[in-house]
């Protein structure tokens, strides 16, 4: 809400009388809010957004533009970097909830929608998707910011934005390889897992991972190694000679989180995997 003041003069005969100062108040009718459908992304990750306009006035504002600068950030000296990816076609427009057709976008970074109306005591809604890119903090304190600007005649621009964190816990993968490939009747052959963690927290004995094989054909003098640390049988694997069902015990099976670092040069972020590997051999019953 703006204040406004004014005063008048009067000039005769080399006097000047001025009035008493009056106030007004421009009470401000358009008001937006930003939100994200999700709180958090991973680099990848598709994000939906959504722009409310609300016109609280009893005249009807017409041919607005919103501009949304799809989280631009400034890293190094100069450099600056766009960490989403809106994704073409998605925009959806509804005023007073009835979808309209598509207005001009322009979706290169600030992505750019024109022709926007918001009728008196009414609302318009802009919905649209983009894509967390290569550009995208990644790690346990980062975020992407969102702004978006909207714009027009008679009236201030207004500014939203939101928030999205870099999602937070543990990602884990496995790979399985054999070694030989081929090999005879009774002959040794060892398993290779490689685990790796893409999150940012380790995983820790307390997240009880388990790992669990069934060997087809089953081994028979199995032993194992993990980070290699011998396994000992009932301390930290059970294994049945049997059906070939291996299984890890409760908090056995730890990974340390990923480390994130991004490009002085391009300002592309990278994940480097937390490792960790079990090797199990064996011959073949």
């Amino acid at each position: 809400m703006a204040t406004f003041y004014n005063q008048a003069t009067l000039s005769y005969n080399g006097t000047v009388a001025s009035s008493n100062i009056t106030s007004g108040e421009i009470l401000e009718v358009l008001s937006a809010e930003k939100s994200a459908v999700s709180d958090s992304y991973s680099q990848g990750s598709e994000n939906v957004y959504m722009i409310s306009i609300v016109n609280s006035g009893s005249v009807c504002y017409s041919g607005l533009t919103v501009t949304d600068d799809l989280g631009a950030y400034s890293f190094g000296e100069t450099g600056t970097a766009v960490p989403l990816t809106y994704r073409d076609g998605s925009l959806a427009y509804y005023v007073n909830g009835v979808q309209q057709p598509e207005p001009a976008v322009t979706s290169v970074s600030p992505l750019t929608v024109t022709g926007i109306n918001v009728p008196a005591g009414g609302n318009a809604m802009l919905v649209y998707a983009a894509s967390a890119n290569s550009f995208a903090p990644m790690g346990a304190d980062a975020d992407i910011e969102n702004t978006a600007v909207i714009s027009g005649a008679g009236f201030e621009p207004v500014t939203v934005s939101e928030t999205i964190s870099y999602s937070d816990g543990i990602d884990l993968a496995i790979s399985k390889s054999l070694s030989p490939a081929a090999v005879e009747e009774n002959g040794e052959v060892t398993y290779t897992f490689i685990i790796q963690n893409f999150g940012t927290a380790p995983a820790e004995a307390a997240d009880n991972v388990i790992f669990s094989d069934t060997f087809t054909p089953a081994l028979s003098g199995l032993t194992a190694e993990f980070n290699g640390t011998t396994w000992v049988s009932g301390t930290n694997y059970a294994y049945d000679p049997d059906t070939g069902v291996f299984t890890s015990l409760d908090g056995q099976v730890t990974v340390p989180a990923a480390s994130f670092s991004q490009s002085d040069t391009t300002g592309e972020w990278a994940a480097q995997a937390g490792v960790s590997t079990l090797v199990i051999r064996g011959r073949l019953a």
